[in-house]
């Protein structure tokens, strides 16, 4: 079983910046391909950015250019810095992993961000 901690979400204006962390429960991270994912009210999940222990990335196409994804293995924990926060942006973002030799998807419980004037 894994286990997934978000921190960092908050409120801030647009323009502004926020860092979030996931910090993970599990044996063997560099297993895990990290993802951010962030769902807004009335709207389905999306992919903000992915990262696997090779350092490989994507992002959605919606962020790319003002978030990035990393990952600190000795640590345990994925961030996802955020730069350049829209209104738009606003949702509650979710950690997730997945193994790299399975299916199955473990989620955190989800960080609310709130950009707003």
């Amino acid at each position: 079983q894994v286990q997934l901690v978000e921190s960092g979400g908050g409120s801030v204006q647009p323009g502004g910046s926020l860092r979030l962390s996931c910090a993970a429960s599990v044996d063997r991270f560099i297993l895990y391909v990290m993802s951010w994912y962030r769902q807004a009210p009335g709207k389905e999940r999306e992919l903000v950015a992915s990262i696997a222990a090779s350092r490989s990335r994507n992002y959605g196409d919606s962020v790319k250019g003002r978030f990035t994804v990393s990952r600190d293995d000795a640590k345990k924990t994925v961030y996802l810095n955020m730069d350049s926060l829209q209104p738009e942006d606003t949702a509650v973002y979710y950690c997730s992993a997945r193994s790299i030799y399975g299916s199955s998807v473990f989620w955190g419980q989800g960080t609310q961000v709130t950009v707003s004037p």
